[in-house]
């Protein structure tokens, strides 16, 4: 991308995108013509392009991102002071397909992952814990600390318990929704060998959860009821634990097809570059899976509100655009449900850097998911069927959400950022900043810079190639920087009544 100071993402747009700082009084020529900026603007910032009148929409990336709260002149920055969304209750929509011109393709790309018994592969081979309930976290963060002690990890990638705080004292759905992560957890092709820990009095019974597995691996999963156990529960799961790891560190990587590889897509802290450099690099990446034949999968469904008919449009068949109504509908209904508007976002970080609405950030968001139709619409817990794009129903919050991305069977996340985060997940999770300014003060945090793309220092083809190349790395056993600290956990979605 050629390096200037202001960007104009559409034709039709009637903003410009400040790429450094604007001071009052400076002039930019737009279109032919000649704009005197009116405040001080900082950079991820829009100014408008155009005089308009109160109620008038504002348009960015083609589309409007609000309307006018009063009558605004050419030159001024617009930002949530003066920009209202044009967001309210729920839709009815209308299926107008879009076609992709993008071909399936296979140019024999591989990565090296853990073949697994069942077809599956994964991309780290690892111990975890999986308490069902959160009555036994202590036990199972004990029983880690001794087996890396004994182990230091020898043969494997890492040694993990999944600590949370439920899996009893829940109802109905909510209950169920902590148990599919779990099984999900326990099914997910990233562990060598998994132990399952329960209390034994809990709602999420250890039994009824081991039926809800289904088909496993039972040299790889076991189970283990503190209750049940005639004295020292430590000693008889550092056994088990034991028996595990002696199976796992046998597991070597092999050459896998990248079309067995599975990407989650994810944003946090974005800002208004986020729409501009890193998202769209994602939405590369997305496509160039895709036709490889993998699966990456969109979630936040909050923050699809505003460009969701953009997704809609692109589902494979009609049947797919009604679940994505549902799946969209559904989530404004539990907004409403407690009394709050759906546009209540973004968050005070992302007004900072420069987003203002629920559609500017929405957006933005959609753009990680490249171009490529839709072909699979998931609800919260449930596991992939379908290689392709899918959509998977889940809340915006950076923890919730990168978990379930990981629980639906995803091996990476992939995280762009614009005002920078450190968390990970269960799987590798690999944060990719907007700007360059975030990559150089937290390289310990970021993985992949997109700030080049304005920087002047690159185009998106040569940026997406070395891209995809640090993806296969971190596939192949590079660790995440999240790995690298240790920076890793999961968050359950709670929605319903604590006992």
């Amino acid at each position: 991308m050629e390096q200037s100071s202001f960007i104009k993402i559409n034709a039709a747009d009637t903003v410009i995108v400040c790429l450094r700082p604007f001071s009052k009084g400076e002039s930019v020529r737009v279109d032919e013509k000649e704009i005197t900026i009116l405040q001080d603007t900082p950079a991820g910032h829009k100014i408008l392009i155009q005089n308009v009148g109160k109620g008038t929409n504002i348009i960015k990336y083609g589309y409007p991102i609000g309307h006018a709260k009063e009558d605004l002149q050419a030159g001024q920055w617009i930002n949530e002071n003066n920009l209202q969304t044009n967001l309210s209750g729920t839709l009815d929509y209308e299926y107008r397909p879009v076609t992709w011109n993008g071909q399936a393709q296979d140019d024999h790309r591989t990565f090296r992952g853990y073949l697994r018994k069942n077809g599956e592969v994964g991309v780290r081979n690892e111990i975890w814990i999986v308490p069902t309930v959160g009555c036994v976290n202590g036990i199972a963060a004990r029983m880690v600390d001794l087996l890396k002690q004994e182990t230091q990890c020898e043969g494997i990638d890492a040694i993990h318990a999944w600590n949370h705080n439920y899996g009893c004292s829940q109802l109905s759905e909510d209950h169920e929704n902590t148990r599919k992560i779990l099984r999900d957890i326990v099914l997910h092709p990233n562990a060598g060998g998994v132990l399952v820990l329960s209390l034994g009095c809990e709602n999420n019974q250890p039994d009824q959860f081991m039926e809800m597995l289904g088909d496993y691996d039972h040299d790889r999963v076991k189970l283990m009821v503190t209750q049940r156990v005639e004295g020292d529960e430590i000693e008889e799961g550092m056994k088990i634990l034991r028996d595990l790891y002696n199976l796992a560190k046998e597991d070597k990587r092999v050459d896998v097809p990248l079309s067995k590889l599975r990407i989650g897509l994810k944003c946090g802290g974005s800002d208004g570059f986020s729409g501009i450099t890193a998202n769209p690099l994602v939405g590369a990446f997305s496509d160039y899976l895709v036709s490889q034949g993998g699966t990456t999968i969109l979630t936040e469904v909050p923050e699809m509100f505003g460009a969701e008919t953009i997704l809609m449009n692109r589902c494979k068949d009609e049947s797919l655009f009604h679940q994505t109504v549902d799946m969209i509908n559904d989530f404004k209904n539990y907004f409403l449900s407690h009394g709050e508007p759906v546009g209540e976002n973004p968050s005070p970080g992302n007004k900072a850097g420069g987003i203002s609405t629920l559609e500017d950030k929405a957006l933005g968001c959609t753009q990680k998911c490249g171009r490529a139709p839709v072909s699979g619409v998931l609800a919260y817990g449930d596991r992939l069927k379908e290689n392709g794009l899918n959509l998977l129903s889940a809340p915006g919050n950076d923890l919730v959400a990168s978990t379930v991305l990981a629980a639906a069977g995803c091996h990476i996340v992939l995280f762009t950022t614009g005002r920078g985060t450190p968390f990970g997940t269960f799987v590798p999770t690999m944060k990719i900043s907007s700007n360059s300014a975030l990559f150089q003060k937290k390289p310990h945090w970021i993985d992949f810079n997109a700030g080049e793309l304005v920087d002047g220092q690159t185009d998106m083809a040569d940026l997406a190639k070395r891209f995809t190349e640090k993806i296969i790395s971190v596939a192949s056993g590079e660790p995440s920087n999240n790995e690298k600290s240790g920076y890793r956990e999961i968050s359950i979605f709670k929605n319903g009544v604590t006992l």
